[in-house]
């Protein structure tokens, strides 16, 4: 692999740089995601959920209170701006959970658009140096043009892995954070239903 590292030449260097930036977010983000997993339970908001249906704020805010579920805060935030701005303050409180969720992913779609381009950058600048070669020792030796133009190519290859290799990943985290907005869009609309009941 150092083999092929050294002879990519001079763009393998901002490739590696690349595939560390997607390789530390894609750790970053797992970890992120897991945390949400573990601080996440479907029984205390289910618990939550009657409290609130039954009009008793005091008992929900204190099962809510240091939750680790991001549902639970912007229904929360919801809860107690009821009398003024709801949607407001949920739309709010959804929009930085969102853009939590959302953290880094820009930067990493940005590695999988730079790495293949970079990749090619590496495979034109090569080949431009074994046809510079072909130029000077002639057709009469062309194993040395072909190696070249074989070296230029290893550069274009680990664009394709570093892009491919954080595509994944980032369509996921991608998926999980519109789940998790999906979420709280139905639950938030659940607690305004609960709250025109309660008015009622």
């Amino acid at each position: 692999m150092l083999n092929y590292f050294y002879h990519g030449g001079p763009v393998m260097y901002p490739l590696l740089f690349c595939s560390i930036v997607s390789l530390t977010i894609i750790i970053e983000r797992s970890i992120f995601w897991l945390r949400v997993k573990k601080g996440r339970s479907r029984q205390r908001l289910d618990d939550f959920m009657g409290l609130m249906e039954k009009g008793k704020f005091d008992e929900a805010k204190k099962i809510a209170a240091g939750a680790g579920d991001y549902v639970m805060r912007v229904l929360v935030c919801g809860a107690v701006h009821r009398d003024f701005s709801f949607r407001d303050a949920m739309q709010m409180s959804a929009d930085q959970e969102i853009a939590g969720m959302r953290r880094y992913l820009p930067v990493l779609d940005t590695m999988i658009t730079l790495s293949p381009l970079l990749g090619i950058l590496g495979t034109v600048i090569g080949i431009i140096s074994s046809f510079n070669m072909l130029g000077t020792v002639g057709v009469e030796n062309p194993r040395m043009v072909t190696v070249g133009i074989a070296q230029a190519l290893i550069t274009t290859a680990f664009g394709l892995m570093i892009a491919i290799c954080s595509l994944i990943p980032y369509n996921y985290f991608q998926s999980k954070t519109e789940k998790a907005a999906s979420e709280m869009e139905k639950y938030g609309t659940n607690l305004e239903i609960i709250f025109e009941k309660i008015k009622k």
